[in-house]
């Protein structure tokens, strides 16, 4: 099974990196990164600093991988900063991975969080041998519009903050969104995002107890990964919770099968303990269009596949809607089919 290291939890005072590993957000929207910015500051007392690139032109660091990369180490390396956080997601973190020296993250763990494309820079540190936080961005999370959730909140504190078990990790009671708000316009800013009504996660099949430890990302982002250095090997897959979510771009059903059918055809999915689906992400999907990924994955877990047993749980709140709760990757998590409760059963930090 795999073990991790976890890393020192925050502290309030501690100075955090806000990094850009794909597209360069804070230079297209230096008012959006401001906000989030200032709410991480305010909610959690910490001090955050941009690394040397953050703030870089979008076009600039389109072209200049290899510096994202050196932004990356940097943070990791230097003693003053206590944790690491992505500014925002994009579409091209793959292309840091031949720059990233996993011996730097190994040689100095610390906590690292980011959602989306930062997939890759999580599946970096889980190569690298570190538990890493799957959770808000500097500009999607914790620049809420008036205010990042509670919900988001307490899950950060429990995740990063305390050096004890997480815990039970119940459904959001408080309504989600999905509402696109133009990051451009300062008054919309101040306006809460419209919740929908809460909804309950979905139990779709399984029996029994399992536990172990959480892998996953952005399954977007994961089809990319195998056969590079940093995709776990099989024998790191055995008995792991297996967490997917999909992009606000809305991937289709057919989309979606064909990636499971790859994971399946890699030995993945046979060898998970569960598979957790977040709630699909993108504003303009309709209900029945999200629905549909819960009838493809059955589709391919249960009647392709034959594992009718196999734990799956549908519509939880992470991902690409909001709020979320935070997956540490490495942390052992656990299942109970017949209590239908989910639960992260260490500490994600020491």
């Amino acid at each position: 099974m795999l073990t991790t290291v976890k890393p020192p939890r925050l502290r309030p005072g501690d100075t955090v990196a806000a990094i850009s590993l794909s597209w360069g957000g804070p230079g297209t929207l230096p008012a959006r990164y401001e906000v989030g910015r200032r709410q991480c500051e305010e909610t959690f007392g910490v001090r955050v600093v941009p690394t040397r690139h953050a703030l870089r032109d979008a076009g600039w660091l389109a072209q200049n991988p290899k510096a994202r990369a050196d932004d990356l180490l940097e943070a990791f390396a230097d003693p003053l900063i206590r944790g690491v956080i992505s500014t925002i997601g994009g579409d091209d973190s793959v292309r840091i991975l031949r720059h990233i020296d996993l011996d730097v993250l190994r040689a100095n763990p610390k906590v690292f969080m980011g959602y989306s494309d930062t997939s890759v820079t999580h599946f970096a540190c889980l190569a690298a041998g570190l538990t890493s936080f799957y959770g808000p961005a500097i500009m999607a999370g914790f620049a809420e519009n008036a205010g990042m959730h509670r919900y988001l909140v307490d899950s950060v504190r429990k995740s990063m903050f305390e050096a004890a078990p997480v815990g039970m990790v119940e459904p959001n009671a408080d309504g989600w969104t999905v509402e696109r708000t133009d990051w451009a316009d300062a008054a919309l800013q101040e306006r809460p995002r419209t919740l929908r009504p809460p909804e309950a996660w979905r139990w779709l099949q399984g029996d029994g107890f399992v536990r172990g430890p959480l892998i996953g990302g952005c399954a977007d982002v994961l089809a990319w990964l195998p056969g590079t250095r940093v995709w776990p090997t099989l024998a790191q897959w055995e008995g792991a919770l297996l967490f997917l979510e999909t992009s606000e771009e809305a991937p289709t059903p057919v989309q979606f099968k064909r990636w499971l059918r790859h994971f399946g055809a890699l030995g993945v999915l046979e060898r998970v303990s569960a598979i957790l689906l977040g709630r699909p992400g993108g504003h303009q999907q309709t209900d029945a269009e999200r629905l549909a990924l819960d009838d493809v994955l059955l589709e391919v877990v249960r009647d392709e596949l034959g594992l009718a047993s196999l734990p799956v749980i549908a519509g939880m709140d992470f991902g690409h809607t909001d709020p979320f709760f935070v997956l540490p990757l490495g942390a052992l998590a656990e299942v109970d089919c017949a209590a239908q409760t989910f639960s992260i059963v260490e500490a994600a930090v020491c």
